[in-house]
């Protein structure tokens, strides 16, 4: 899936989120890539498709919210890998170094990997949010080691900012079962 904007509200309601849901598809042509309950007790709304179109949802979205919304984003121009790795797509042909960045908010998980991606020339492997994380996020890149390093530091840069790092480790030549077993579940 080629989309250039990605779209995201978190909500503090189930039902507004349904609600909002709701709107969006009414509102815009644009592809639910996800829309359920999140731990802890959250609803999360992704969606993507044309700019002007994701644009237009996520303000019919907002609207729908109201006062329930816990965090939002709108990110045009999104790096190409930003979706497989939401969406568990992915297709790594060689594991190199891996970088790891986790996030108190899945919002800003999102974020840095999109900016991850765009300062270096890594791949994405994997992106989880928020479902048995305790709402948290999470993504997972591999690349040449200087290259996870510069992607490292570009997510980081953005995450710290907001006050939601977590934390982030590298590992310079990650064991065949760590991609196996732990890292891709994609397979490998």
């Amino acid at each position: 899936m080629n989309k250039p904007a990605l779209a995201m509200i978190e909500l503090k309601s189930v039902a507004k989120g349904i609600v909002a849901t709701d709107a969006i598809a009414k509102k815009a042509v644009v592809d639910i890539l996800s829309t359920n309950p999140v731990c802890p007790g959250k609803y999360a709304i992704i969606f993507a498709g044309e700019v002007g179109d994701v644009e237009e949802g996520i303000k019919a979205g907002i609207e729908a919210s109201g006062d329930m919304i816990i965090n939002q984003l709108f990110l045009p121009n999104i790096h190409p890998d930003i979706i497989p790795a939401i969406t568990a797509t992915t297709n790594i042909k060689e594991f190199k170094s891996i970088g790891i960045i986790e996030s108190f908010s899945i919002a800003s998980c999102v974020m840095g990997a999109d900016r991850a991606a765009k300062a270096a020339p890594v791949e994405l492997v994997e992106m989880r949010l928020a479902n048995g994380l305790g709402g948290k996020g999470y993504f997972v890149f591999t690349g040449e080691l200087p290259d996870v390093e510069a992607a490292i530091d570009a997510a980081e840069d953005y995450i710290k900012k907001e006050g939601l790092l977590a934390g982030s480790e590298i590992i310079a030549n990650p064991h065949p079962d760590l991609i196996a077993k732990g890292v891709y579940w994609g397979g490998f």
